[in-house]
């Protein structure tokens, strides 16, 4: 009995962590999506784009689905333990193991192909400069998005300032006016020009997007190892919580 309550709280304090986890990542899948202004709706907006870039364009969707999943997955758990359900145990286990080994998986892909990643960025990299080349300026839409992007990151551009050279905006304005987030705060509004521009020497927003990505994987990486050993210790707890159910039937 004492075995059976201990594995029991065991069994709340993993599934509890997972539903959080869920909550937390469910949230930002909405947040990404809601996010008009980012990067991702930039990436939406460019035509004829790769299945590179639709993947990434539709990473709030798998968030979603992800934390969805980890909110079955606590709630299974949980019931499984108040209950002492075998069917809802053996689910859980079910599903949880189904995870991890696409995890694993995923993890192994990654690590086998990490030198499509330069490939990656430099198909970004160009789609998204025609998009500046080709509508900023001329189309709302596009010129809005790019707009709250740089100001949203303090960045210019895709690289730099040069990325609006025969742009709409850059040569209907007289060729020699950029937009204002490619100057410092001290430059007047409407003089953003080239030497102005130069000696700003103001990321892009690419690279400030890559940098953000850089500087948070060891967390990104610790939260997955993190995560992995959760699921391995609720899949062992899980099914000595069964065999204990099941000696007690």
């Amino acid at each position: 009995m004492c075995c059976t309550g201990f594995l029991k709280m065991m069994m709340f304090i993993f599934n509890g962590t997972i539903f959080l986890a869920g909550v937390a990542i469910l949230g930002v899948g909405i947040w990404v999506k809601v996010d008009s202004g980012s990067l991702m709706g930039l990436l939406d907006n460019v035509d004829g784009a790769p299945s590179e870039l639709s993947l990434l364009v539709n990473v709030s969707y798998l968030l979603i689905g992800v934390g969805a999943v980890l909110l079955v997955i606590g709630f299974l758990g949980c019931c499984g333990a108040i209950k002492e359900s075998k069917c809802m145990l053996l689910t859980f286990f079910s599903i949880v193991l189904i995870i991890f080994l696409i995890e694993v998986a995923g993890a192994v892909v990654l690590l086998a192909f990490q030198d499509l990643t330069d490939e990656l960025l430099k198909t970004v990299e160009k789609e998204l400069k025609d998009t500046i080349r080709l509508k900023y300026g001329k189309d709302d839409d596009v010129s809005v998005l790019w707009n709250k992007t740089m100001e949203e990151f303090h960045c210019c551009g895709v690289k730099n300032y040069t990325d609006f050279y025969d742009s709409p905006y850059h040569n209907t304005s007289g060729g020699d006016v950029f937009p204002q987030t490619c100057c410092l705060e001290n430059v007047p509004m409407g003089e953003c020009n080239e030497g102005e521009a130069q000696y700003s020497n103001v990321d892009g927003c690419l690279d400030k997007l890559v940098q953000l990505i850089e500087e948070n994987s060891v967390i990104i990486a610790g939260v997955a190892l993190g995560i992995a050993a959760l699921e391995i210790a609720a899949m062992v707890v899980s099914m000595v919580l069964y065999k204990q159910i099941g000696s007690k039937a």
